[in-house]
């Protein structure tokens, strides 16, 4: 699964430790979506869709593979 997490962080100046603590996780898990390792639940994702103001869809992004 792609995703814009990186680009929707610089966009409101956030550090992936700034954004972790607004959604409450770890920076950690920050950079694993970020890199694409891990998958974030329903919950998280419509958190990050409420913080950017964006929808699900427009931060993530179905590939092939998934």
């Amino acid at each position: 699964m792609k995703n814009n997490i990186k680009v929707q962080r610089a966009i409101y100046n956030f550090t992936q430790q700034d954004l972790a603590d607004k959604i409450g996780v770890s920076r950690q898990t920050i950079n694993a979506m970020e890199k694409g390792k891990y998958v974030p639940s329903t919950a998280l994702a419509l958190k990050l869709s409420q913080l950017f103001k964006i929808s699900v869809n427009e931060i993530f992004e179905l590939e092939a593979e998934d």
